[in-house]
């Protein structure tokens, strides 16, 4: 489509989660470190949450790719990972899961005692070889609240010295929600470590902008203009999915018109097209006005 007229060798916006982009801004940067410091520990539960399209599942592959990473520099592999990216399950398929991710594959009719019991020895032959085993659960607020206190089960699995299975658990804000049940108060008392993913201010939206245009191949002057990388930000609100759905559809309007750089114009008829951007003008649009109201003391008198 464009990629000729702008010099690239891929798209550079796609939504697929691809490692090749990952870009450690201070979130994603800080999420990761969160992440390699508590499977150090041994601790049973990790959890990162973050709004729709801030990054989650690529943070998660890249933690991957990293832990496979470690695991080449060893003799032999010091981590196993399980990687579910889409937990909504029983109890009993979550097990299964599990199962399969550890190598054997139990009988979809075992029960759930005896699938527990095999689960317990795979962890247990890992922990003698001298491997920890990791368990990222993505879009974990999805997740029943009977499947979330399965997990906290399987955490009671141990050595003297750690934890047979560590477990993150990556989703939306409503899974803080999720966790505050009454009867998972347990697990929610049970993770040690947490962070919560953010948006990009602008200046890190300039430098993932450029990143991504780079690893795509771009090597000319720069393709959004200052005005423009305003607009995106203010449009996308720092979201990274917005980000790239916008960048994509500005470049492609640019791409139309023969032209090689993208402004503030472009970026407002992408965003004109894209509803989820579109909610997000109209949310600052009108609590820029509460704000004014506030301030100048008018919305006092309304709220008397």
């Amino acid at each position: 489509m464009y990629l000729e007229h702008f010099g690239l060798r891929e798209y550079p916006f796609t939504l697929t989660p691809d490692t090749s982009y990952f870009l450690a801004n201070s979130h994603h940067q800080a999420a990761l470190n969160t992440l390699l410091v508590a499977i150090s520990t041994g601790e049973g539960f990790i959890k990162i949450t973050g709004e729709v399209g801030t990054g989650k599942t690529l943070l998660c592959r890249q933690f991957l790719a990293h832990i496979e990473h470690i695991n080449a520099t060893q003799p032999t592999p010091q981590f196993v990972t399980a990687y579910i990216p889409n937990p909504y399950l029983t109890p009993h398929s979550l097990m299964l899961a599990l199962a399969e991710e550890l190598g054997f594959s139990p009988a979809a009719n075992i029960e759930q005692h005896q699938l527990l019991k095999s689960i317990t020895q795979a962890l247990l032959a890992c922990a003698n070889q001298g491997q920890q085993v990791i368990l990222c659960l993505d879009e974990a607020q999805a997740m029943p609240i009977e499947t979330l206190e399965a997990l906290r089960l399987l955490t009671n699995l141990e050595t003297e010295k750690r934890k047979l299975l560590q477990i993150i658990l990556l989703g939306q804000p409503e899974l803080d929600q999720k966790l505050q049940h009454h009867s998972i108060r347990q697990l929610n008392q049970r993770i040690s470590f947490h962070y919560q993913l953010g948006t990009l201010n602008l200046a890190e939206l300039g430098q993932y902008v450029a990143h991504r245009l780079h690893t795509a191949g771009y090597q000319g002057p720069p393709v959004f203009t200052r005005r423009a990388l305003q607009a995106l930000h203010h449009a996308s609100g720092g979201i990274p999915r917005l980000i790239n759905i916008l960048a994509h559809k500005a470049m492609m309007l640019s791409f139309g018109t023969g032209e090689y750089q993208i402004g503030a114009r472009q970026i407002s008829i992408a965003a004109e097209d894209t509803e989820a951007a579109q909610q997000i003008v109209h949310y600052r649009y009108y609590l820029a006005i509460a704000f004014i109201m506030l301030a100048t003391g008018f919305g006092w008198v309304i709220l008397k």
